[in-house]
């Protein structure tokens, strides 16, 4: 008995002392991404600042906006733009990576950025309306929503609030994506900090945390899901229990027009959709997918969709009428099901279930009958029909995809940005150019022919419109 006591006492000990190193090193990390954090905001205010002081100039657009003014004499002219608001949340309006205002350019042998900057720290994209772009990002101890002109990326406002996300294999910096309607900007931070901003002038509306009017814990990688604004509302997920899982705000005051269900929150944002004939909105959460009212977040349908710690972040993707996929990585796969009424409720059922698609933190699109995704990495397509794999190739590690006249626009984990032809016929790569330096998970944006690209250091426009 001695020596076991003496045994316990010393694996006591060893616990101990491992912990206590774990909490140094885990010290020693945070400081260390907090002095990194500080020099990359003091290099952007140097180079906003620069930007400031240099000479404007209308560039020769015709615009059914006020023109843009560029940040140097030399900046290209372009062809006239009619601004819309066409991309105005996460992946789009739709949220489903399809760019469909028009054609885009397909010849990229002399495409090179209109501009590239410095951009502060995260993984959110950007949303555009009326020739301006916004997005979210850490600057030293403060989130920050900032709004650029599309042309010259010139900052036009910013607006910040002390609050920062620090992890160690993800990095700091808010997650979300923001959500622009009717010239309003709602910006969600990673503590769960949300903002109503005026698109204009980003001064605050209102304010509120989803976090604590939730009672809900954060995330391992912070709050994520992309604010969706419906109707009058803008639906949130907090992932609270009593009822607060989804949490639905008055978008002009910010009062808490409704919430539902007690699920824990995944990484995926929330979407609008049409399915089997009922408007809903569609929510991976991290046991289940579901579907829900947009009046009052009554639950409609549900299928389990369980993963290891709930970590599901692709996007659901909806096909057809009445089909939705999802995926996810982890070894998860993905699954097609289908939405059908039975009387005055509506059921989900699996149309077919395969390990050829698992979406980690990217998301797929869909085209004429296929989806086409990142594979753990690897570009693949599968039929919509039957799950089936088509082809695999093309190594773009943990990237992002968007669909745009036929063809899959892929941003790389690398920076690159790549241009390959939408086909079941076989992988058919078209153009690489170099977009971005360092690790890229942020999803692009494309409005009005701009591609727009970032990461947690850079961000980069690109114009492709026919030439």
């Amino acid at each position: 008995m001695r020596i076991l006591r003496r045994l316990l006492v010393t694996i006591v000990v060893l616990i101990g002392l491992a912990v206590v190193v774990w909490l140094v090193a885990e010290q020693i990390s945070r400081q260390r991404t907090e002095e990194s954090l500080a020099r990359q905001a003091a290099d952007i205010a140097a180079h906003r600042q620069a930007q400031r002081a240099e000479p404007t100039v209308t560039p020769t657009v015709t615009s059914s906006v006020t023109p843009a003014t560029a940040s140097a004499p030399d900046v290209p002219a372009v062809p006239a733009i009619a601004w819309t608001t066409g991309w105005t949340g996460f992946r789009g309006a739709r949220r489903d990576g399809h760019y469909t205002a028009g054609p885009i350019r397909t010849d990229w042998t002399t495409l090179r950025p209109l501009w590239r900057q410095p951009v502060g720290g995260g993984h959110a994209s950007f949303v555009a309306a009326d020739g301006r772009v916004f997005t979210i990002e850490q600057r030293g101890s403060d989130e920050v929503a900032a709004a650029y002109d599309v042309l010259t990326g010139r900052e036009l406002w910013t607006n910040a609030w002390n609050a920062t996300f620090i992890e160690n294999q993800g990095g700091a910096g808010p997650r979300a994506t923001p959500a622009f309607q009717d010239g309003t900007l709602f910006a969600l931070g990673a503590r769960g900090e949300l903002r109503a901003l005026d698109a204009s002038t980003g001064t605050l509306r209102w304010r509120t945390n989803i976090l604590e009017d939730a009672n809900a814990g954060n995330l391992i990688w912070g709050m994520s899901a992309s604010p969706l604004v419906v109707g009058n509302t803008v639906v949130t997920v907090p992932g609270g229990g009593n009822g607060r899982s989804i949490v639905a705000y008055d978008r002009a005051t910010g009062r808490v027009a409704w919430s539902a269900l007690d699920d824990e929150a995944a990484y995926s944002s929330p979407m609008r959709a049409t399915l089997a004939g009922v408007d809903q909105i569609v929510v991976v959460l991290a046991a289940r997918v579901v579907g829900v009212s947009p009046e009052r977040g009554s639950l409609l349908w549900e299928f389990p969709w369980p993963a290891q710690g709930g970590v599901h972040a692709a996007q659901p993707l909806a096909i057809g009428a009445n089909q939705i996929f999802v995926s996810s990585g982890s070894g998860v796969g993905g699954a097609l099901l289908q939405i059908t009424r039975d009387g005055d409720r509506l059921m989900a059922g699996e149309v077919w279930r395969t390990p050829r698609m698992k979406n980690n933190f990217t998301s797929s699109v869909h085209h004429d009958g296929f989806i086409y995704g990142l594979d753990e990495g690897i570009l693949a397509c599968i039929d919509a029909a039957s799950g089936e794999s088509k082809w695999k190739a093309g190594r773009y590690g943990h990237g992002q995809v968007l669909l745009a006249s036929g063809h899959l626009v892929i941003t790389t984990e690398e920076g690159q940005v790549v241009l390959v032809r939408a086909t079941p016929a076989g992988h058919q790569e078209l153009a690489q150019i170099s977009g971005l330096e360092g690790r890229t998970w942020n999803h692009p944006a494309l409005a009005d022919g701009f591609l727009l690209v970032r990461n947690a250091a850079q961000m980069a426009a690109f114009d492709l419109r026919p030439r």
